[in-house]
């Protein structure tokens, strides 16, 4: 296990959370002894997320006190909070605070980049979104530097790989252009994405998981009759040399 010095924390400065905290009412402690109360009642993986949600947001080191105080967890009381809190593969404890343990200690933009870079192959976003509290802004703004690529799964609303993106000119010969651009393509998605599969990469599409919801929605899969001027006729040799800008950029 790392040594907590690595993780940089912050010591927990309780003046800073409860200084404008105005007086509380006689109403209002009511209300918060019955939260107390009711979080106390929740399970012991509850109390814990708990615990670890505070950890996370705060990135700060954290006594079992200033849990109690923060989110009304009383891990000092509750034995079996203590060690799911304690043994929690995200959190790190050094015998008296208790720190959250991201799975890739990074502080900033420069250090994210460097670590996907090394990663040429991709990492998982959702390996990067607890490093550090804006590491989802500077991953948006490394895209928009062109600096790496977020690509995302059919269906899935988050961009979930990011990869490097390699500035370096590379000379590609013209017998592989000219193989590229004829290579005959499968008409159907599917073969396409078999073709993929069998050579052992991921499709960013599934096409026979929207054509069954598309059926279960009556909406029909066959594709848009086209004009004739503008249409493919069966006899089409689908290749690759309708795509030349792939090597607008290479000599």
């Amino acid at each position: 296990m790392k040594a907590a010095s690595s993780n940089s924390v912050t010591p927990y400065n309780p003046a800073n959370a409860m200084s404008a905290a105005p007086a509380l009412k006689f109403s209002s402690d009511i209300e918060r002894l019955q939260q107390i109360n009711t979080i106390r009642n929740t399970s012991a993986a509850a109390q814990t997320k708990r615990a670890i949600d505070l950890l996370k947001e705060t990135r700060q080191a954290l006594t079992a006190e200033q849990i109690n105080e923060a989110c009304y967890v009383d891990v000092k009381a509750n034995k079996d909070v203590f060690n799911r809190l304690s043994k929690n593969f995200k959190v790190y404890y050094d015998g008296t605070r208790f720190f959250y343990k991201p799975k890739h200690d990074l502080k900033d933009k420069t250090q994210l980049l460097k670590l996907i870079q090394n990663f040429p192959e991709g990492i998982a976003v959702a390996d990067l979104e607890d490093a550090y509290p804006s590491v989802d802004h500077d991953l948006k703004a490394l895209k928009a530097a062109g600096e790496i690529w977020l690509v995302s799964n059919f269906g899935s609303a988050a961009e979930d790989m990011a990869y490097p993106n390699n500035h370096r000119a590379i000379k590609v010969d013209d017998d592989l252009k000219q193989l590229f651009r004829g290579i005959e393509l499968p008409r159907d998605m599917i073969d396409i994405e078999k073709d993929l599969q069998k050579n052992g990469m991921k499709p960013a599409t599934n096409t026979g998981k929207r054509r069954a919801q598309a059926q279960v929605h009556g909406i029909s899969n066959k594709p848009e009759q086209k004009k004739k001027k503008h249409g493919i006729s069966k006899r089409t040799k689908l290749t690759n040399s309708h795509l030349p800008e792939l090597f607008k950029d290479l000599s």
